[in-house]
């Protein structure tokens, strides 16, 4: 257990895998999470220092007993990285309250319950990681976003009060906006034209989460927008 432990929550085919490899080829053990058991085993066959733990972050009365295995298994988490987000894409007359409470569930409220159950092993180390994958419906609402963009919102929140309460204790949290559309198989079946300039890669984001999980405390980031460069903002 002589490795630092990254734990990536949300580890999807995408963004989630990317990260989990860029940490796995810098040293660390990897905790891969996700409610997809059949994903995520396919994604520790390419991961050597990976292990899965089956977690669904809208099931916050688990989150305790997820992260005990983790730091049983493989010794207190570093660095988390917080990359489940879900929202439905509608205006107010057209989303329901179920998605809005849904949204909200795997946005912000899984955060909060992953962040209190890290929070102990991270203290005992003297240090750590907390960081969030976001997006821009953090910072700028349209109309046919009500649900997604409230949550994110509130998840951006969350993370920059828990930055300023934390950050005395060297725990680093990071929020990364990100303002494009990420590379994946479904996205490029619904932008079939789109050339690959226009997207989000999954490996460079991955190279940011690291370098962010690295950054000496005298010049640590708490925002750190990611786009491609032809995107409008």
């Amino acid at each position: 257990m002589s490795n630092k432990v990254c734990a990536v929550l949300g580890t999807g085919p995408g963004n989630g895998a990317a990260i989990a490899s860029k940490f796995a080829d810098k040293g660390y053990v990897i905790a891969l999470c996700a409610r997809n058991e059949e994903r995520l085993k396919d994604i520790a066959s390419g991961i050597a220092s990976a292990r899965i733990y089956t977690y669904d972050v809208r099931d916050v009365g688990r989150a305790d007993a997820v992260f005990t295995q983790i730091e049983s298994e493989l010794g207190p988490v570093d660095t988390m990285v917080y990359n489940a987000g879900a929202g439905q894409f509608a205006n107010i007359d057209d989303a329901t309250l179920d998605a809005f409470q849904s949204a909200w569930e795997v946005n912000a409220r899984g955060l909060f319950a992953a962040t209190k159950c890290v929070l102990p092993q991270m203290r005992s180390q003297g240090g750590g990681s907390i960081i969030v994958i976001g997006a821009t419906a953090s910072l700028k609402a349209g109309a046919n976003f009500v649900p997604f963009a409230s949550a994110k919102s509130a998840q951006r929140a969350l993370a920059q009060s828990m930055a300023k309460h934390l950050g005395p204790e060297k725990i680093h949290v990071a929020y990364v906006v990100l303002d494009g559309v990420v590379n994946l198989e479904r996205t490029r079946e619904q932008m079939p034209d789109a050339p690959d300039a226009f997207f989000l890669e999954p490996a460079q984001i991955a190279d940011a989460v690291y370098y962010l999980s690295q950054q000496p405390q005298q010049a640590w980031t708490f925002e750190l927008d990611l786009r491609p460069f032809g995107e409008k903002w």
